[in-house]
């Protein structure tokens, strides 16, 4: 899934071109390099598809030398995780009822890559044989108040004995909530990984979400032909605006998750970035070739890499020089972010964002 903006990552995240594109960690390959090489792991890479908005796809062709063309999936329009998803599911199943197949975002971290190949590979074979909604959930280590959680039964489930039925799906907590759940020990951080089969995912949402499944159902005759993007382009926009999570998973009965530790990050803000950082001295994490530091420590700085940046006197922020747009923010008020594009949008003009 690589149809989202990433505004908590302005100013580097932009409209025109989002942090799945970036290289937001100064390795030299971006997030949605990192995770198409993952992905080609666990399976053929002609096998790989890219969900992602149509003024995307040229970004996606020139970033993914390996991907084919027509695994490029354009949606017309904004409509969440839960469109995003039937349209993949739909073209999979309709050319291989039998498939497995996992949903991922395309702007996550994952840094033991081996171990989340083992899982996905295990994750595979248990969904093959079985009709159930799997979720990779992320054994917390601090009470996290930008993620979601999910509380499992702590038995093991008899179809593998790694893999819990899910209880509940609670949205980002406040941070006393978040602490009870990290000691009560049966929460995990939900990844917004799946694993499931076509069959699984098509009797899912025929079951939950009715009118996607309808509006997809109508296309068996156009996946995978020169019709297909007539199709979409046509009952995309009237989709429903929902996540998967909300519309599927919270309502299903045959969900399940598999406690998992393989250096996730989901990177949603600023904040989420640093610990992944190299740090210097001061503790502060730069990505940028002349950035020089005085009397101040943990920060964020990313700038230009033919820019000489100075910061002096400067504890706990984010520095952010890109383009025609700077951001200085203090770390424990990257939350504002968000509201800061929305008024810059309103005051400044959509070139700014």
């Amino acid at each position: 899934m690589a149809g989202g903006i990433g505004s908590r990552f302005w100013p580097m995240s932009r409209s025109t071109f989002p942090k799945q594109f970036l290289d937001i960690l100064g390795t030299g390959e971006t997030l949605i390099q990192q995770t198409f090489r993952r992905l080609a792991k666990c399976c053929p890479a002609e096998n790989v598809l890219v969900v992602t908005n149509a003024k995307y796809k040229d970004l996606c062709l020139e970033q993914l030398n390996d991907i084919l063309e027509d695994n490029i999936l354009c949606e017309p329009s904004m409509r969440n995780t839960a469109p995003c998803i039937a349209y993949a599911s739909f073209k999979i199943n309709q050319k291989n009822p039998d498939a497995n197949i996992i949903v991922t975002p395309s702007d996550h971290l994952i840094s033991n890559e081996d171990e989340f190949t083992k899982i996905v590979t295990d994750c595979f074979e248990v969904c093959s044989k079985n009709n159930m909604l799997l979720t990779l959930g992320i054994k917390p280590s601090r009470p996290d108040t930008g993620y979601g959680y999910i509380q499992f039964n702590e038995e093991n489930s008899e179809l593998h004995y790694n893999i819990h039925s899910v209880k509940t799906f609670t949205e980002k907590p406040n941070l006393e909530l978040a602490q009870q759940f990290l000691e009560s020990g049966d929460f995990l951080w939900n990844s917004g990984i799946f694993i499931w089969s076509a069959k699984a995912i098509t009797l899912g949402l025929r079951k939950h979400l009715r009118d996607l499944y309808d509006r997809f159902e109508d296309g068996n005759d156009y996946y995978n032909t020169d019709e297909e993007e007539e199709f979409i382009n046509r009952i995309f926009p009237g989709c429903k605006n929902i996540s998967i999570d909300y519309g599927l998973m919270e309502k299903a009965d045959n969900v399940f998750v598999y406690p998992s530790d393989f250096g996730w990050s989901d990177l949603g803000t600023w904040g989420s970035l640093y610990g992944h950082l190299k740090l210097d001295e001061s503790q502060n994490g730069i990505v940028g070739n002349y950035v020089m530091i005085y009397d101040s420590k943990n920060n964020i700085i990313n700038a230009p890499n033919d820019k000489v940046v100075v910061i002096q006197g400067l504890e706990d922020y984010i520095i952010i020089d890109n383009k025609n747009t700077l951001l200085i923010c203090k770390k424990e008020d990257e939350q504002q972010i968000k509201q800061f594009v929305n008024d810059i949008k309103r005051d400044k003009g959509d070139e700014y964002v």
